[in-house]
């Protein structure tokens, strides 16, 4: 198994570079705050949560019918049951991490992938939603106090965090391709398919070891992978757009963001494969993250299965770009990376 970097911290640093200029003022609202309460989201009301709203168009705005499901709300520890709301943390200060979380359109409502999500559980749960907004650090106290009853802020399942926390899986922690719209090149989970070409990577991180495990792979059978460096995401992509990179490697959910900015711009982009964040051997899951011994990851595990059951999960990624990122049931404290890599 390859020593991999964390992926959690990873993402929020490289997605976070991606999120584009209109977003700047808006994100800036966040404060400082590590335990500041959220709006709970737009448009939503009494059997019913909106996803995507205020998305600066990462996003499209679907209203999805969701109500509680007493079989499923019945399992809920006592506590939490008795106060009637579920504490919601993301760790999405200072800068916020697109599309998964930051501050909204309107400059104050958090919006996003992850809380999004944390809202359609709490509805099948029967309960209140309220946000905390906070930093990566900050989120795992929240939790550790009982400040935080569960997180929805892409936290990758790890052995090394089943130590401290309980787990209930709801999206694959992918890496993916991002290439010019017009391009023919396509991954097609084969690391051969990557000969000849030029792909830029961030220095440091778990792609760029992933990259050079290929290059190597490759070399080895007397074939060549040029892997480019840039100091941000802006040159990397006038990098792509000016064709001197075939493709990007990097996290799929700040790719799936990117693809939307660019759209409709001169070059436009498009997702060419994923990759799992755990490399071959094992698919890296994100999840739902309680402490351990609350019981909740039961309730929120049959929660987002009765999401993915009904329609409801397919739709809020497809609303946010992230469909590549589904998984086929939410398990409770799955499989994660390795002691030894984790």
């Amino acid at each position: 198994m390859r020593t991999l970097r964390p992926r959690g911290r990873l993402i929020r640093t490289l997605t976070a570079t991606a999120a584009l200029t209109l977003l700047a003022g808006a994100l800036a609202a966040c404060g400082s705050d590590s335990g500041a309460s959220a709006t709970i989201g737009a448009g939503s009301s009494a059997g019913t949560v909106t996803v995507g709203s205020l998305s600066n168009g990462a996003a499209k705005e679907t209203t999805l019918k969701v109500t509680e499901v007493k079989s499923i709300s019945a399992d809920l520890p006592k506590a939490v049951a008795d106060k009637g709301e579920l504490v919601i943390g993301v760790g999405a200060l200072p800068a916020g991490f697109a599309p998964l979380a930051y501050i909204g359109s309107d400059q104050k409502t958090l919006t996003g992938a992850e809380p999004d999500l944390g809202r359609l559980v709490a509805a099948v749960l029967g309960l209140k939603p309220q946000l905390k907004n906070s930093t990566w650090e900050n989120l795992f106290v929240g939790i550790d106090s009982g400040k935080v009853d569960v997180a929805f802020s892409n936290v990758t399942d790890t052995e090394e965090r089943k130590r401290k926390y309980e787990f209930a899986s709801y999206r694959e922690d992918n890496l993916a391709f991002e290439v010019l719209k017009d391009s023919t090149w396509n991954f097609a989970d084969d690391y051969r398919n990557l000969a000849g070409r030029t792909v830029a990577v961030g220095s440091g991180t778990n792609q760029e070891k992933i990259q050079l495990e290929w290059r190597k792979k490759l070399r080895a059978e007397g074939k060549e992978l040029t892997v480019k460096y840039f100091p941000d995401n802006n040159s990397t992509y006038l990098a792509l757009g000016g064709g001197k990179i075939d493709a990007y490697f990097g996290p799929n959910p700040g790719i799936a963001y990117h693809i939307t900015q660019v759209a409709t711009a001169p070059n436009p982009t498009r997702n060419a494969g994923k990759f799992s964040g755990a490399g071959a051997s094992l698919q890296g899951l994100i999840a739902a993250t309680a402490k351990k011994d609350s019981g909740l990851a039961k309730p929120v595990a049959a929660a987002i299965n009765h999401l993915i059951e009904n329609g409801q999960y397919a739709k809020w990624l497809a609303a946010w770009n992230l469909s590549n990122e589904a998984v086929g049931t939410s398990e409770v404290d799955p499989p994660g990376l390795p002691l030894d890599n984790s």
